[in-house]
């Protein structure tokens, strides 16, 4: 009889343990690995590695803390609102990945609510919304926060997603409009002169602004340490070699610390940076940075030859409109 019980006993904790997992299945088609990949939304760490078997199949059970997750397929990726107790099945066409992902089971409601806004945000014209006027620009932010906040109207949905997403609809539009108000006061600098600069040049001696007059320049202001920064470096090189013969001075501007000056020198050394090599004084604080409030890099600069700003937040060299752009100007 006791044997009878602790082996009932026993399935009965294991259901529990069971039970407090989460419980996620999938049939992914035209998938782009032999895995995908569940991070934290909160700190970005990798919480789960799932492999998919040939038919693009998978089914997994492991404990999750409740809260906004995101599924990694290759690089594209799509947010998951989790819980222990959720049974969770997925079908998707990797080929077609917003479009095509659908949600069945428990916990279902509020992740086809983060798939299909998800793929309404892919889909907004938010290039529309940053060059409207400012009253425009308000109205419409406005008008986008109601209607996502109305997709969260459901007595079904946990109290505790409408919450997070609430919540991150609120950051994201809070972000979004500061980024807006940061394009307009840079827009105000367009066609006004350029501040000046002095500084100190990696052939030796200094480089000033007046210096380059009568030529476009271009300007990147980046560090060494900047993982963006870098990764422009590749596109940089084949922009100066392009232009090589044209009326236009490719400067890059370091705002690396006082401290990393010999560790500038020596990177732009051992990359074989061309252009003009600048390191600026004051760093971060420098005038000419500061003028252009300038709190993020990479950021690129385009002045005229009459030394007025053409763009005080050009498109970077991988971005394709500004070759065309600089053909347009210099011929």
């Amino acid at each position: 009889m006791k044997k009878i019980v602790f082996i009932a006993l026993t399935h009965v904790f294991v259901f529990m343990g069971y039970s407090q997992n989460f419980t996620f299945q999938a049939e992914i088609a035209n998938r782009k690995g032999d895995t995908i990949k569940i991070l934290n939304g909160s700190n970005g760490r990798e919480v789960k590695k799932i492999g998919i078997d040939k038919k693009g199949f998978f089914k997994e059970a492991f404990a999750v803390e409740e809260g906004i997750y995101f599924l990694f397929d290759g690089k594209d990726y799509a947010p998951l609102f989790l819980k222990n107790g959720y049974d969770l099945q997925l079908k998707m066409d990797a080929q077609k990945f917003y479009e095509s992902i659908v949600y069945s089971g428990i916990g279902a409601e509020e992740n086809n609510i983060l798939a299909q806004s998800s793929l309404s945000d892919s889909k907004y014209d938010y290039n529309s919304l940053l060059v409207s006027t400012e009253d425009v620009f308000n109205k419409l932010v406005k008008e986008k926060i109601a209607a996502d906040f109305l997709k969260l109207d459901d007595i079904k949905l946990n109290p505790n997603f409408v919450a997070l997403q609430k919540k991150n609809i609120g950051t994201n539009m809070a972000n979004l409009t500061a980024y807006y108000k940061k394009t307009q006061e840079n827009n105000k600098l367009s066609g006004s002169v350029a501040p000046p600069f002095d500084y100190v040049n990696h052939k030796g001696g200094n480089t000033k602004l007046a210096d380059l007059a009568g030529k476009y320049v271009y300007i990147d202001v980046w560090a060494t340490w900047c993982g963006p920064c870098r990764g422009e470096i590749p596109f940089l090189k084949k922009m100066e070699e392009e232009f090589h013969d044209k009326n236009i001075a490719f400067v890059s501007i370091s705002v690396d610390l006082d401290k990393d000056f010999e560790k500038w020198k020596n990177f732009v050394t051992d990359k074989g940076l061309g252009g003009i090599q600048l390191f600026a004084d004051k760093n971060w604080n420098s005038d000419f940075i500061k003028s252009f409030s300038i709190n993020s890099i990479p950021r690129f600069i385009l002045i005229d030859p009459s030394g007025k700003v053409v763009h005080s937040d050009a498109a970077r060299p991988s971005n394709p409109e500004l070759k065309e752009e600089l053909y347009k100007l210099l011929n």
